[in-house]
């Protein structure tokens, strides 16, 4: 498209940065280490974990990209980077999380497909851009629309990367209209991330951001927004970010019989502390992330050190010296929330972390009862083995 532009080889990849833990080169998908992630309540871009499926576009002249917006909708329209700032700009801060994060703990229950993510495939940023609520007003679509006069039920974003798995065609992926076109559903076209222009590997010049959804949705390097009678019928839609039960295999799986991923479970993980961590007796501090898909908030975060069998409760924040009430107006309702509690751990032990959100929905406890093929939505109780052992200092 004019002014964007997909390489077809990585040769011209951005630099990142060193902290980061590398999952995979060609496409780069990275993390930050977990200790990381608790440094800020917003995340820093450069340890915000990297999610790709090809080699990052590259923007060759911004004053000619514009975005086009057509499909089952009266008139279609190319937007401008200057039509769209003149847009209300709209700054949400939400968390965005790959429905693989936790991968790697399902894959030790038995093997699945997928990049071998650890616990921060996830991360809190700032967005900033123009509602696409209002977007869609400029094409004729009201708020609150479930459906256009020409028959349109859902959005699609189109990417202009090239992904493998759509055979050297875009990424893409849809939400339903109804999301699209509701104010309070806050979904944005970003052009900035923590209060500066997107970077590459986040999407510039123009992003996606659906709040409370799998990241999966909030699709990066935007070239088009289809409206469509059905949903979009992608790769990443039909034959991926799809759960399955235990008992389905690559032999007996049957993609139409899922639906798409798209709000994220209630999820917890303790980030101050490691399996390969050795402490000496006495008072520790376990501290870590908690976020529900939807809005929902974090009604509680349940701490145990043995492994389960009693619980203390953990404090919980967003900004530092402002209590966190869930659902309150005071709180960022698409936003991950910080947890700590001080425990005494006197022997090795396992440490167990789970969270409550605001509909009651708790994390399960065992990961083989979860377990799928691609390793998807891993929202077992978090558990870290520590070892205990006295210094000879």
């Amino acid at each position: 498209m004019p002014g964007l532009t997909a390489p077809s080889s990585y040769s011209q990849e951005p630099p990142r940065h060193p902290i980061l833990q590398i999952n995979s080169k060609a496409t780069f998908n990275a993390e930050p280490p977990r200790s990381a992630l608790i440094s800020s309540y917003v995340t820093p871009v450069d340890f915000f974990y990297k999610r790709n499926h090809g080699p990052i576009p590259i923007v060759d002249d911004i004053e000619s990209y514009y975005v086009s917006i057509c499909g089952l909708i009266e008139n279609s329209k190319d937007l401008f980077m200057r039509d769209i700032r003149m847009l209300p700009k709209y700054n949400i801060t939400a968390t965005l999380q790959c429905a693989g994060n936790r991968r790697t703990a399902m894959s030790n229950v038995r093997t699945v497909k997928g990049v071998g993510w650890d616990v921060s495939a996830i991360g809190n940023a700032a967005w900033s851009g123009a509602k696409l609520a209002d977007v869609l007003e400029l094409v004729g679509i009201p708020n609150l629309t479930s459906v256009t006069r020409s028959g349109g039920k859902h959005v699609e974003f189109v990417s202009i990367d090239k992904c493998k798995e759509e055979n050297g065609g875009p990424y893409k992926a849809s939400i339903p209209l109804s999301q699209a076109t509701n104010p309070e559903a806050d979904v944005l076209l970003a052009y900035e991330m923590n209060g500066v222009p997107l970077n590459r590997d986040h999407g510039y010049p123009l992003r996606v951001v659906v709040p409370g959804v799998i990241g999966a949705r909030s699709v990066k390097w935007l070239d088009t927004i289809n409206i469509l009678a059905e949903e979009c019928q992608g790769f990443f839609m039909q034959k991926d970010y799809k759960m399955f039960p235990p008992s389905v295999n690559w032999d007996n799986i049957n993609w139409k019989s899922r639906r798409p991923l798209m709000d994220f479970p209630v999820q917890c993980v303790i980030c101050s502390l490691e399996d390969v961590n050795v402490m000496k007796p006495g008072k520790a501090k376990v501290s870590g992330y908690a976020v529900s898909g939807g809005g929902r908030g974090i009604e509680r975060v349940d701490i145990s050190v043995d492994g389960g069998k009693n619980w203390v409760e953990a404090s919980r924040y967003q900004k530092t010296g402002i209590a966190y009430i869930a659902d309150h107006m005071s709180s960022d309702k698409w936003a991950w929330v910080f947890f700590e509690v001080i425990i005494d751990i006197p022997h090795s032990t396992q440490i167990v972390a789970k969270a409550v959100d605001t509909a009651a929905n708790v994390q399960p406890e065992s990961v083989e009862t979860i377990w799928n093929l691609r390793g998807v939505l891993n929202t077992s109780w978090h558990r870290v083995q520590v070892r205990v052992g006295h210094s000879n200092m």
